[in-house]
């Protein structure tokens, strides 16, 4: 298993990055708050996850080896595979996650696409008590730096909505909702923050 990998940033998309190890180009799929941490040029360090299909090998990128871990156990809840456990993350920190299972937040794990009521009540029932109480979680690996310090948040919130499905044009109308009504302003703001933020502003009917 390939358990963290360290090298130069060689390339950004919306969906994850690629790192230059030894000369080899390994693309790894990352959360929007993973990547807010990623420069083009700079050396980074990630918390990995490998996933064997018979037909694929797909490695997963952290900023954090909680959020690695996190990742894997949500795979061992009912209907949750590696995309939906991305998508889990890619709104909710592990310790929001954490609140959200200790609280029974249904309407928090709804915020997620592709996860309607049931799907929220099952995640909760296969997560209490596993998951551990909210708190430090394990901190950050070294080289990885706070979501804080992305070059553009609007441009990460924009990336992670289109990687949940959303038409770019309808990301675009939240962030600029955000930004009107004062919810979030700024150049300093938390990717996760705004994130669910404008997803709950898309699902509003």
């Amino acid at each position: 298993m390939i358990a963290h990998l360290a090298g130069t940033v060689a390339g950004l998309s919306p969906e994850g990055a690629v790192l230059d190890v030894g000369g080899f180009g390994l693309r790894v799929l990352c959360t929007p708050g993973t990547l807010a941490t990623l420069t083009p040029g700079e050396r980074a360090h990630l918390a990995t996850s490998l996933a064997v299909r018979e037909d694929a090998l797909t490695l997963y990128g952290f900023a954090s080896e909680d959020e690695r871990n996190v990742f894997e156990l949500l795979q061992s809840a009912k209907g949750v595979g590696a995309s939906l456990a991305l998508a889990i993350l890619a709104v909710h920190t592990p310790d929001a996650l954490r609140r959200a299972v200790a609280t029974e937040d249904i309407d928090a794990l709804t915020l997620v696409p592709r996860i309607g009521k049931k799907g929220a009540q099952q995640i909760l029932l296969d997560m209490k008590d596993r998951l551990g109480p909210p708190g430090d979680g394990g901190g950050g690996l070294p080289g990885a730096r706070p979501a804080a310090r992305a070059p553009s948040w609007r441009d990460q919130v924009q990336s992670g909505l289109i990687n949940l499905g959303w038409p770019a044009r309808d990301a675009d109308q939240a962030i600029a909702a955000l930004e009107e009504d004062g919810t979030i302003g700024g150049d300093q703001v938390d990717i996760a923050t705004a994130l669910r933020a404008a997803l709950r502003k898309l699902s509003k009917p």
